[in-house]
C-alpha cells in the first residue's frame, strides 16, 4: 500500500484534491474513503498523489482509512498499544518499528486460516479468541525484549547483574554460624576469662 508494485500488476492511481474529493484514475470517477477501505479488503493496491503537488500521500490516506474505521466503533487499536506506538515517535528505535510491524502483520497473515479453522471449530466459545490473545501478548512481549536488547541503558545495567553474579560465583558461600558453634565459643571464651581470673589472683 505504499506505491509498491505488488505481484507485477501496477497499483492504481488515486488524487486528491484541494476540496478533500478523491479521484481514482481507473473508473474516472470520484470514490470516498469508504470505497478506499473496500479496495484493501479487496486485495486491490492503490497510490494516493497529492493533485497539486504530486507528492505521495498513500500513508497519510491509509491513517485517515484507519481512524474512520475506528470512530465507527470498529476499535481493534488497544489504547496502550497507542500509547507505545506515539512514545516510539523521535526515538532511537523508531527505524526498527515499521519491519517488525509488517513481519508481524506478514506472519498473522499466514495463520489467518488456521485462525479461522480454530473460530468455526468453537465457534462462540472464548478459547479461540483467547488464542488470539495469547499470540498478541507474546508478540508485544517479544517486541518489547528487543526494545530493552537495544536500550544501551538495560545492556549497561545487565552487564553489572552479570559481573556481579559471576563475583559471586567465584567467591565462596560465608557458611552462617549455626548455634552449636556458638556455644563452642561461647566456652571458650568463659575457659579463657577463667584462667584470666586465675592468673590475676596468682599474681
Amino acid at each position: 500500500m505504499d506505491g509498491s508494485d505488488a505481484g507485477g500488476k501496477k497499483p492504481i492511481t488515486i488524487k486528491k484534491y484541494a476540496n478533500r474529493r478523491l479521484y481514482n484514475t481507473a473508473k474516472s470517477s470520484y470514490v470516498t474513503l469508504d470505497h478506499l477501505a473496500e479496495m484493501v479488503r479487496a486485495g486491490d493496491d492503490f497510490v494516493v498523489y497529492d493533485a497539486k503537488t504530486g507528492e505521495d500521500i498513500t500513508r497519510a490516506v491509509l491513517t485517515q482509512i484507519i481512524f474512520e474505521e475506528e470512530a465507527k466503533g470498529a476499535s481493534m487499536l488497544p489504547a496502550n498499544f497507542l500509547r507505545q506506538i506515539i512514545r516510539l515517535y523521535g526515538d532511537t528505535l523508531q527505524g526498527f518499528v515499521p519491519g517488525y510491524l509488517e513481519a508481524s502483520m506478514e506472519t498473522f497473515n499466514k495463520n489467518q486460516e488456521k485462525m479461522r479453522e480454530q473460530v468455526r471449530a468453537a465457534f462462540g466459545a472464548n478459547p479461540a479468541f483467547a488464542t488470539f490473545e495469547t499470540m498478541t501478548r507474546a508478540n508485544m512481549e517479544w517486541f518489547q525484549n528487543a526494545m530493552r536488547m537495544f536500550n544501551p541503558y538495560v545492556v549497561a545495567q545487565r552487564s553489572l547483574s552479570a559481573s556481579a553474579e559471576s563475583k559471586a560465583e567465584q567467591e565462596p558461600p560465608v557458611r552462617p554460624v549455626a548455634d552449636d558453634d556458638l556455644d563452642t565459643l561461647k566456652k571458650k571464651l568463659i575457659d579463657m576469662q577463667s584462667q584470666l581470673d586465675k592468673l590475676s589472683r596468682s599474681s
